[in-house]
């Protein structure tokens, strides 16, 4: 997967995609869940994310109260001791890694605790939302990241006009 080809691609078409986003807000077609899933489900079939990876490479997950707990037990550590070694505070007092890439992702790709992984990560790239209009600077900034997110955008865009 060419990661730096989807990435320029996803800075060119910025400005393109924040207009077609911006207008699904405006005014949303009706059947706008279902072409959203439907679309999700296409690009699904084609991308596999073990492939790839980026989203665990260079963006890190916000890490719920529940997630700290879920993993930790699953580690076998105290939630204390779990966020000290692994997470810190961001700017918006958000638990996040310390370090990327992610220290649970393996070399082959997979996940080591996938099982338990936070909720962020199970949801990433989020295109499969309803009511995707509600995200919409995220999904922007994803299509930089991700190329199922850069994917998703273009192909929603075709799905849509094809009524």
């Amino acid at each position: 997967m060419n990661l730096a080809f989807y990435k320029n691609q996803a800075l060119l078409k910025q400005k393109e995609h924040k207009k077609f986003l911006e207008s699904l807000k405006k005014k949303p077609p009706k059947d706008l869940d279902y072409k959203v899933q439907e679309t999700h489900d296409q690009v699904f079939e084609r991308i596999d994310c073990l492939q790839c990876a980026n989203c665990c490479k260079t963006t890190g997950p916000l890490f719920t109260p529940k997630d700290i707990e879920r993993i930790a037990k699953h580690l076998k550590m105290k939630t204390a001791d779990f966020e000290e070694k692994f997470l810190q505070s961001d700017e918006d007092q958000d638990q996040v890694l310390q370090n990327l890439p992610c220290l649970f992702l393996n070399d082959d790709h997979t996940c080591s605790i996938y099982d338990v992984r936070p909720k962020a990560c199970r949801e990433f790239p989020h295109t499969d939302r309803k009511k995707i209009y509600q995200i919409n600077n995220l999904t922007l900034k994803n299509t930089v990241v991700c190329p199922a997110a850069f994917e998703f955008v273009e192909r929603l865009k075709k799905n849509l006009e094809k009524k």
